[in-house]
Parts: C-alpha cells; sequence; structure tokens
C-alpha cells in the first residue's frame, strides 16, 4: 500500500523520543494493541535509528519513520534502518531535495506559504506543518489552502486530544503528529497498559463512534406505517416519510417499508472519518460488503443478533 494513503487511514502519528532502545520494541507493541500502528522516531536521542531499527525486524506490521533529521547523515542512517518516511521539523531544500532523490517518502516541515511552495516545486503534495498550533493552526491551514488545492499537511506541535477533530475534520489534513500519548514518563517506566489506554483514547476521539439511528424491517408497507403510528402515539415522535422507510422522532428509528439489509434490521453507527474508519476495521479482520461501501455508508458483512451493521460519516 501506499505509504502516504496507509498514513491518512492511520490518522495519527504517534512522535516519540526515546532514550533507550531496548523498550521501542515494547512501546511500538502498545502502539499497535491501541490501535495507532505509526510511529515517527524522532533523531533528537542517540538511540533513535536502533529503536527504528529493532521495531522494524520485530514489529512488521508497523510504519516507521524518522522524525528531526536535519543532516545527510541522519538521512541514511534512518534509511538504512529501514523507514517508510523522513520528517524534518522545517524546510531545507538540500536535505528535501537529498532524500526525495533516494527515493524515500519525505515531509518537510513548513510554517509560511512560501515554505510550501517551494517544497510544492520538489513535486511534493504533502508536508509538516510545525508548529502547527504555534503557527496559527487549522484556522491558518484553511486560510492558505485556497491556492494550493493539491496540497495536504501532517500538523505537528501543540496537537493533542483536545484539537485533534479541529484538524482532522478539515480534509487537507492527512493525518496529525502527537506526543500526549507517548509521554516521556511513560516510556521511561515501560508503562505500556497506560500507553495502550491513552493511544485507545486517541482512536475512539478520531472516530467518535455513536449510535446513529436503528432500522427495523416491516413485512410490508402497511406495516411499516403501522409501527411509525405507533411510535407516534406512543412516543409523540414526528414523523417523515421517505421513498422506502420512515423516519421517527429526530432520525432515530427507521422503519423500512419492505425487508432491507438484515434479518431483523440494522443498526447505524456514525463516524467523524468514514474512510479511516473501513480501513481501521479491516486492519482488525473485519470485512464489508463493498457493494455497499461509498464515501458515506459500509456495511459490515457480518450481522450482529440478527441486525446489518453499518457505519455512516457524520
Amino acid at each position: 500500500m501506499d505509504v502516504l494513503q496507509r498514513i491518512y487511514e492511520i490518522g495519527i502519528v504517534p512522535v516519540i523520543a526515546i532514550e533507550d532502545a531496548q523498550k521501542a520494541v515494547g512501546l511500538a507493541k502498545a502502539l499497535v494493541r491501541g490501535g495507532l500502528p505509526a510511529a515517527e522516531v524522532t533523531f533528537r536521542t542517540a538511540a533513535a535509528e536502533e529503536a527504528i531499527r529493532r521495531i522494524v525486524a520485530e514489529v512488521p506490521e508497523m510504519l516507521v519513520g524518522a522524525g528531526t533529521v536535519l543532516t545527510k547523515e541522519q538521512a541514511d542512517r534512518a534509511i538504512a534502518a529501514g523507514v517508510q518516511f523522513i520528517v524534518s521539523p522545517g524546510f531545507n531544500p538540500e536535505i528535501t531535495k537529498y532524500v526525495i532523490d533516494k527515493g524515500m517518502l519525505m515531509m518537510p516541515g513548513t510554517a509560511t506559504p512560501g515554505e510550501m511552495e517551494q517544497a510544492m516545486a520538489m513535486g511534493l503534495s504533502v508536508v509538516k506543518f510545525f508548529p502547527a498550533e504555534q503557527n496559527g493552526g487549522v484556522a491558518k491551514l484553511k486560510a492558505v489552502a485556497g491556492p494550493y488545492a493539491n496540497l495536504r499537511w501532517m500538523p505537528t506541535g501543540g496537537v493533542n486530544e483536545k484539537n485533534l477533530l479541529d484538524y482532522l475534520k478539515f480534509n487537507k489534513i492527512i493525518a496529525c503528529g502527537g506526543t500526549w500519548m507517548v509521554k516521556k514518563e511513560l516510556i521511561e517506566a515501560e508503562n505500556w497498559d497506560e500507553i495502550e489506554r491513552l493511544t485507545r483514547q486517541a482512536v475512539q476521539t478520531m472516530f467518535g463512534f455513536k449510535l446513529a439511528h436503528i432500522g427495523i424491517n416491516a413485512e410490508n408497507e402497511a406495516e411499516a406505517k403501522k409501527a411509525a403510528d405507533m411510535f407516534g402515539m406512543m412516543f409523540g415522535f414526528a414523523q417523515k416519510e421517505g421513498g422506502n422507510n420512515y423516519f421517527m422522532g429526530e432520525n432515530e428509528v427507521e422503519i423500512m417499508k419492505t425487508p432491507f439489509h438484515g434479518r431483523l434490521g440494522h443498526i447505524a453507527i456514525s463516524t467523524n472519518t468514514l474512510p479511516r474508519a473501513v480501513a481501521y476495521f479491516k486492519a482488525k479482520g473485519f470485512s464489508f460488503r463493498e457493494e455497499t461501501v461509498t464515501d458515506k455508508i459500509a456495511y459490515f458483512t457480518d450481522e450482529i443478533a440478527g441486525f446489518a451493521v453499518h457505519l455512516t460519516q457524520r
């Protein structure tokens, strides 16, 4: 799979500064268990190269990149260790071109339109935006996005669980880099359980799964109308008729005029980011009815207790 596509699907790239390479594999496995099989290992520490090498060798499902790459020598060491992408904090044309010429995915740090244009002139379609919050955050990216229709960003710096969705809801964001789930003290203490919990929490924040509505299969239109009237009479739910259904209340209940997906009906779960959610579940071994998958909806192959289940874009 294309590395940029995989970064997009994962959505959050933990940024790791690790002092002891022996802790790298335990950390990587905790991130994978938590639902984020990716890491940007920064060259701020002497252990970075060996940490990358160990993760690549022992946690093959992990997408590993190198961050804070400032020199050609660091780039060479990162590539030799097995990284799949390289990130720098700023835009250095010489280093950027060097990494590109090596055939490696490069995401240089940018903060201004001028730097972004220089990166685009080198053929890049994705750049890092750093430090994101200190440089105006998602509001700045939205302001400059108009002239740069083909450019996407990976914001890093000041991104956390509170502002994560502000970034990811903007369709020009390929992913966000963050450190809040890989805090230094947790790594030093080898507190993998807490890192896994924080990672899982970040994933749930990104997806924001919520019950959208429950669909009930009626045998025919008359039975559907009867059920809809009953919901209205009992609970005062407003009734809205569609071509093949009735929606009740604020669309919490859907009554199908003829049997639809699912033996008994269907359950809709909404999410902030449908494409990423589909990729996430596929990585966990779930499958989808591919004929149903669009940019707004995706039905799982298997039913739950007689109900088909589908994701829907919020």
